[in-house]
């Protein structure tokens, strides 16, 4: 039988939560799931925002690429703006790389899909439930464009459940005291809005697989457990302060309750795709549901709080089940760029090389085999995209509107409209420019946030991450002045401090770094990114002692921060603890594979210890990811001089001495910027040249 590959989406849902839930018995269908496949965190994407991290999930790559940048974009046809669309996309989904291998799927309410393209199957857009209107009883048309084939509109319409029709007892699930809320409570009006939208996008999709009609790959995304915790958050155990001890009693399951609800039609779906076909479950990231949960209060109709990213977590769920899939066991690394190369394997598809993730091998009982073709963009072929006529830039069909405004042909934008029109603007192009500094293309995003910077001087993320340009591309005073600038107008802002801390570190001016980072600490105690970067002080200072404090009280608000078990491994390494430094560096890179200073550190804890073939490993990896490491190539030379490799030996102190020179020069090598003690590759050199007991027999 051809495989099959059911891929469900839960926007936000988070194993910190769902584990507890699991162990008490009250998600048994994701249980039976996760026993008979694979489970772990999957990392997410920068800026950490819906409609980007599910195109990316859906295309395999990034947002520079697809071209969903934001939540809105302007609309082609008006001054206004409009939700971001699937005519924006410039790249081919799995739906239309589907559709053009001849195989059918099902699309159900994924993000910027509106209109719905014309696929082999059916989709149907995220926008097929707009226009509610005041009673159940009113018409409730279909928004025209949201159902491909328009033919299954009429069906798709009556799969809709509208808020009024949800039941006193669904909503008693999630809150057991509903009687005693007062008249005209909100929040019972949003928790049945949001009830209503999930059980919609469920019904369409158990509808379309209950159908009888075949399909090879059905995609379903809920967005309930997102929606539902910027508003609902705040109640989940333990009480936050600021937060009415008769709310939390009233509210305190909803989250609990959302999870059970996802629970059950998890285990309907998969009873419907049937035992012979993949289940693929994804979240895009995670959510803060303890103490790191941030002390705001949102309005609660606020459709801007959706929009917060404060509130998630760099960690989602990602579980596969079904044929040639191991079972009970942990994938470690994965990220959301793998979904797309994954679902093509699964399905017997070649990859895109043009794709930036990665089958996730680990995931199959055997290595599967993996074809690849160039780009699936350039293959021709009916995809089942819109016609090239629909499928415009938003932003410049924008500059096309102002133009013919300006001519006199249309009406030209009010104040508002532009305001809106510019606003949307600058935050795509900001959006675009963290899409670049995370993907370490930093020379297109510094002209980005130099332009932003000037447009709006008081804006902290567009100055903070100017600043953090230039300190990655080696202008460390350019990044003081930037900050001298903003701190005169802003004493007390944190984050500068922090980024100022950061480029006299850079400078090893690191008397100046400490006062500075000491000062922000004392202001704003209790921040993993400041306790991680002064702890590196520290650690430069030989402060092994005040190093560990801050590493630990990293660990201990968050164990899932990988440079707190990082920082942790250098105060071992510091102190000559070699297995407790190599024990830190696993947890670290466990929780976050692409990390090359904590390769490079394992491999100099392995080096020490005589462990020469797995410290090469190490200090392999490290230098794939960041091959300007000095001090890796140093090592690499003197463990292959040391094993009598001929070949090896020279060829990475070539490389060590090229990037010496380069140094030398004035040449900015950003991948050694901070590379020091403790244990480095000159004192291994002397200890290794003096003393046999540092390399043992082979």
């Amino acid at each position: 039988m051809p495989p099959r590959l059911l891929l469900i989406g839960w926007d936000a849902a988070d194993w910190k939560l769902i584990n507890p839930l699991l162990a008490r018995g009250e998600m048994p269908n994701l249980r039976r799931l996760l026993d008979r496949g694979v489970r772990g965190d999957i990392s997410t994407l920068h800026p950490v925002l819906s409609p980007l991290l599910w195109t990316s999930i859906a295309t395999g790559k990034t947002a520079d690429k697809h071209g969903i940048l934001n939540f809105i974009e302007p609309d082609p046809h008006t001054p206004g703006v409009r939700l971001s669309c699937s005519t924006s996309r410039r790249t081919k989904a799995l739906w239309n790389i589907l559709s053009q291998s001849n195989k059918t799927t099902h699309v159900v309410s994924w993000y910027a899909s509106h209109p719905a393209e014309p696929i082999r199957g059916v989709c149907v857009a995220n926008t097929f439930q707009e226009g509610v209107p005041a009673t159940p009883t009113s018409p409730w048309p279909v928004p025209a464009g949201s159902v491909h084939p328009p033919t299954e509109a009429a069906r798709v319409g009556e799969w809709r459940l509208h808020p009024g029709e949800v039941s006193a007892d669904e909503m008693r699930a999630l809150v057991p005291g509903l009687g005693d809320l007062a008249p005209g409570d909100p929040r019972a009006r949003l928790l049945a809005r949001i009830l209503a939208q999930c059980a919609s996008v469920h019904n369409v999709a158990t509808g379309l697989l209950a159908s009888g009609s075949p399909w090879d790959c059905a995609m379903v995304y809920y967005d309930t457990i997102d929606v539902a915790g910027h508003h609902f958050m705040p109640y989940y155990p333990p009480r936050m302060d600021h937060v009415p001890e008769a709310d939390f009693e009233r509210f305190r399951d909803v989250m609990p309750g959302v999870y059970r609800l996802h629970d059950l039609m998890l285990g309907t779906l998969v009873d419907l795709a049937g035992p012979d076909a993949t289940i693929l479950l994804v979240s895009d990231h995670g959510f803060h549901s303890d103490h790191l949960r941030p002390r705001v209060q949102h309005a609660l109709d606020d459709p801007l709080a959706a929009m917060d990213a404060s509130w998630h977590r760099p960690l989602g769920v990602l579980a596969i089940a079904g044929p040639g899939i191991k079972r009970g066991e942990v994938v470690h690394g994965a990220n959301l760029l793998d979904i797309a190369p994954t679902a093509l394997t699964i399905l017997g598809l070649p990859v895109g090389a043009d794709m930036d993730g990665r089958v996730l091998v680990e995931a199959f009982e055997r290595e599967p085999t993996i074809e690849r073709v160039f780009s699936w963009d350039s293959i021709e072929g009916d995809a089942g995209q819109h016609p090239p006529g629909l499928r415009v830039d938003p932003f410049e069909a924008g500059d096309a509107m102002k133009q013919l405004a300006d001519l006199g042909y249309i009406q030209a934008p009010t104040g508002d409209q532009q305001a809106q029109f510019d606003l949307v603007a600058r935050e795509t192009r900001f959006n675009l420019a963290i899409v670049y500094m995370s993907t370490r293309r930093v020379g297109l995003a510094l002209p980005i946030f130099e332009e932003l910077s000037r447009l709006a001087p008081n804006e902290p993320r567009y100055v903070l991450n100017l600043a953090q340009c230039y300190h990655n591309v080696g202008r460390f005073a350019d990044a003081r002045a930037v900050l001298a600038r903003f701190l005169e107008a802003h004493p007390a802002h944190a984050d500068a401090k922090l980024h100022l801390g950061a480029a006299l570190f850079a400078e090893q001016r690191l008397d100046e770094a400490g006062a500075v980072l000491e000062a922000a600490e004392r202001e704003s105690a209790g921040r993993p990114d400041l306790d991680n970067l002064l702890g590196t002080v520290y650690i430069f200072l030989h402060r092994y002692d005040d190093a560990e404090r801050l590493f630990a009280r990293v660990v201990a608000t968050d164990p899932h921060e990988p440079r707190g078990h990082h920082g942790l491994a250098l105060v071992a390494l510091g102190r000559r603890q070699l297995e407790p430094g190599v024990e830190h560096c696993l947890r670290a890179l466990e929780l976050q594979h692409f990390y090359p200073d904590a390769h490079y550190t394992l491999g100099v804890a392995l080096t020490w210890m005589g462990e020469y073939d797995h410290a090469i490993r190490s200090f392999q990896i490290a230098v794939s990811m960041q091959p300007g490491m000095i001090d890796a190539h140093r090592y690499l030379a003197s463990i292959y001089r040391l094993k009598g490799d001929r070949h090896n030996a020279p060829k990475h102190r070539d490389i060590a001495e090229r990037l010496i020179q380069d140094r030398s020069l004035g040449l900015p090598n950003l991948a050694d910027t901070g590379r020091g003690p403790p244990l480095g590759p000159i004192e291994w050199d002397r200890q290794s040249d003096q003393s046999p007991a540092a390399h043992p027999p082979q």
